[in-house]
């Protein structure tokens, strides 16, 4: 929600903005940043400390840098 809400404020910069691009949601053509994290950061904070062995999916501006999911398409 607060990225959601985020992007909204940014979208009414118009021209201004640094972003040419769908912000705040997850979707085809959108400039997305996306961390899957196998387990709950919420419950063990030290998931993130060890992104080799914890992140599962790393994606920034839509571009995917890091998959060892099963599924290999979103």
């Amino acid at each position: 929600m607060a990225t959601a809400d985020n992007a909204e404020l940014l979208a009414l910069s118009g021209n201004r903005s640094p972003y040419q691009g769908k912000l705040g949601v997850i979707e085809q053509d959108a400039l997305a940043d996306i961390l899957l994290v196998d387990g709950n950061p919420l419950e063990n904070l030290d998931l993130i400390a060890e992104p080799d062995a914890h992140l599962v999916v790393i994606m920034k501006d839509g571009k995917i840098y890091k998959n060892t999911s099963e599924k290999t398409t979103y």
